[in-house]
């Protein structure tokens, strides 16, 4: 079993802040949905299925230029820890994993670029979901890495595509493109000015989704919201990508008016919130990861409106991935219990604040 001695870093180039209104959008994430023609898929699909499958992406793999710049993993060759350090990541699904303490279903696999922020997960829900993860908006720029790799294995293999619904896939709203592009937002302000409501309402009137942190059933925590198209039949591609890019902007825009709104209006007891998260995280001696993504939130708010010098964005993306209990068990070696994980969580905020703190103490 591999459970990374060293984590290798699939899946952290989203960390660097690098991309368009990486202050507000955190992450843009574009999938595509993929199945092969004479293999039963979703709830159908037997073990024979996903074994063929996985074959068959694997004689790809062997001869295709850009999958031979990456790596395959087989979730059967994985411990349960590195598959949960894989999906706290958000590179893998719960579903392609299985029960993260017994075997993962048989034929489950996923393969990463060593170049671009690109990877394919083989056998989850549909037989393959191609996808690209990239830092701030750039919702365009991460389709056309998505379509390129697509555009590739489509001429390898057959997938299965109806002349008037298009791609098939498990899930009917993914019928059509097969394409679900996310975007990765953090809204303090609207949460703040109570006007989350109108804008989360707004979202599913033009044929939007959200999600919590990970994705589809999972909590809003933080004042973290992923935003994404809900359906894709009858709808191109590009249309999909400029839509869903076009609302987003308008999101962010009203998140940059309500901020202004709280500095305005609330500036005294919106800074007092973001120092005294800013304290809890400093001096904490105990962390859930609910209670530290809630200050998170505080802390980004007080960066991103120049109330709080001293610290990166990218510091707090890394906070986000490395505090988490599948990352702190790998950081010592060792599992850890509920209360053993909320020490070591604080512990490795106080250090990496403690680190680059310095400006923000004497501010």
């Amino acid at each position: 079993m591999n459970d990374f001695t060293t984590i290798p870093d699939y899946g952290l180039s989203w960390l660097d802040a690098s991309g368009d209104h990486s202050d507000i959008v955190l992450s843009t994430r574009v999938r595509l949905a993929r199945n092969l023609q004479g293999h039963a898929f979703g709830a159908r699909a037997r073990v024979n299925d996903r074994q063929a499958v996985l074959a068959n992406f694997k004689e790809v793999f062997a001869r295709s230029e850009s999958l031979m710049k990456g790596t395959l993993l087989e979730m059967k060759d994985l411990g349960p820890r590195a598959r949960r350090i894989l999906l706290e990541r958000r590179l893998v699904t719960s579903d392609l994993l299985g029960k993260t303490e017994g075997d993962p279903p048989i034929g489950t696999a996923v393969h990463f670029s060593h170049r671009d922020p690109l990877s394919v997960m083989v056998n989850e829900e549909d037989h393959l979901r191609v996808q690209s993860l990239l830092s701030g908006l750039r919702i365009q720029e991460s389709w056309e890495i998505v379509d390129s790799l697509d555009e590739e294995l489509g001429q390898e293999l057959p997938y299965a595509f109806h002349h008037e619904f298009g791609f098939l896939t498990s899930c009917p709203t993914n019928v059509g493109s097969g394409l679900r592009a996310s975007v990765f937002m953090h809204l303090p302000g609207l949460v703040l000015t109570k006007e989350i409501g109108k804008v989360l309402q707004g979202l599913t009137q033009v044929g939007l989704t959200f999600r919590g942190l990970y994705g589809e059933g999972s909590d809003v925590v933080g004042n973290f919201f992923q935003v994404s198209n809900q359906t894709t039949l009858g709808k191109s591609e590009e249309d999909l990508v400029d839509h869903l890019d076009k609302i987003v902007r308008q999101v962010i825009q009203y998140e940059k008016q309500a901020r202004q709104v709280l500095l305005r209006d609330a500036r005294g007891v919106t800074e007092d919130k973001i120092w005294r998260a800013y304290g809890l995280l400093r001096y904490a001696r105990a962390l859930s990861f609910e209670e530290l993504m809630n200050l998170l939130s505080g802390v980004r708010l007080g960066l991103s409106l120049k109330l709080l010098p001293g610290l990166r964005v990218y510091t707090l993306n890394k906070m986000m991935i490395f505090t988490q209990s599948a990352h702190l068990e790998q950081a010592v070696g060792r599992d850890l219990r509920s209360e053993e994980r909320d020490s070591h969580r604080a512990a490795y905020v106080r250090r990496i604040l403690t680190s680059e703190g310095d400006e923000t103490e004497n501010s």
